[in-house]
């Protein structure tokens, strides 16, 4: 729901009040149904703003967020009760460092610190996918249940209200043509429409005691965070800072070419009329293989971002999305596929 919408529904009353009906000046709103109604209008765009701005301030990337919407649809559509997690920019970061600090060796001071660090935003993003989760069920849910249920009831008495009001001018208007009992019956549908309609928005404006509870949630799952974060990271720095202490306490070793050995082999250059024969071959270059799989059986995708395959067909990993999902690239097309229908063959 977008904010302009709920502008347009709550003003559309009130806007309603100034017109004319066929000459005839419109029943006018008193003033104390004005300001409810302009607090209920502030309130209720408050409500979807913040929702709104908590889900950027935890998920920052545009793309992920279009790209977490459309595998949330992939698993309802499937079935799965477990939803793919948000990629956190610290996991990518720890799984980077850790890959190069094991390519390195443990025994390399360097490789050594990658790993830790690595290991330590591995942590870091784990707490961040249970904050995500904290927020989401404590805070952005039961608001999002307050733009459902309290906000959407408002507008729907607003509406009915402006018939009902357009209703009775229109009769009023033709007094005379009209029955008086008629004219009389449809002043008491408009008084009922406002009464339903100052109802509901005080009924808003009341439960602020909820909204600020839900905020005091939000904070604490924020200071629990911001608390793992720190013992983490804290611990980090301990083990860091004597890394490089024991790094500095080392001796440097210098560097002392080794001997060279001949380039050719004098007894085979005389048997081949002054010839020679290099002593080695340089090596082939080598290129590590792509992570990839097999295919096991065949799938069939069923949305437009899934990637489909034959058994037998070996597919090109190009991410890991959840327990369930990779991503993956066969003849050119990059894709979402189960991870039950492959065989790793090459690991990411």
């Amino acid at each position: 729901m977008s904010v302009a919408g709920i502008r347009k529904q709550f003003y559309k009353a009130s806007q309603m009040v100034s017109e004319k009906v066929g000459g005839a000046e419109g029943t006018k709103l008193d003033e104390d149904f004005k300001d409810l109604e302009r607090r209920a209008d502030v309130t209720s765009k408050a409500v979807v703003e913040v929702i709104n701005k908590t889900t950027e301030y935890l998920q920052p990337n545009p793309a992920y967020r279009a790209k977490l919407s459309m595998l949330n649809t992939v698993s309802k559509f499937r079935g799965q009760l477990n939803s793919p997690g948000y990629p956190q920019s610290e996991g990518l970061l720890g799984e980077c460092m850790m890959k190069y600090g094991a390519d390195m060796g443990q025994h390399n001071n360097f490789g050594g610190a990658l790993v830790a660090i690595g290991e330590s935003m591995k942590k870091l993003s784990a707490i961040k996918d249970s904050l995500d989760i904290d927020v989401k069920q404590n805070f952005i849910d039961p608001l999002q249940g307050v733009v459902e249920k309290d906000i959407k009831d408002i507008q729907h008495h607003l509406k009915k209200m402006e018939g009902r009001r357009l209703d009775y001018d229109y009769k009023k208007k033709r007094q005379g043509k009209i029955p008086d009992e008629e004219i009389r019956q449809s002043l008491e549908k408009f008084h009922e429409s406002k009464d339903m309609a100052e109802s509901s928005m005080y009924n808003l404006l009341e439960t602020d005691v909820e909204q600020v509870s839900q905020l005091a949630s939000l904070v604490e799952s924020l200071l629990q965070y911001h608390r793992n974060a720190t013992e983490i990271l804290e611990e980090l720095s301990g083990e860091i800072t004597k890394r490089v202490e024991e790094s500095r306490s080392q001796p440097r070793r210098e560097y002392r070419p080794k001997p060279r050995q001949p380039s050719f082999d004098y007894g085979e250059a005389e048997q081949s009329n002054g010839g020679y024969t290099p002593t080695a071959t340089s090596p082939p270059a080598y290129s590590p293989a792509e992570p990839c799989c097999k295919a096991l059986y065949d799938f069939e995708p069923e949305n437009e971002n899934e990637l489909g395959f034959r058994e037998g067909e070996t597919i090109t990993l190009v991410s890991y999305i959840d327990e369930n999902w990779f991503e993956g690239k066969l003849r050119g097309k990059t894709g979402y596929f189960p991870n039950s229908y492959v065989e790793v063959i090459v690991p990411l």
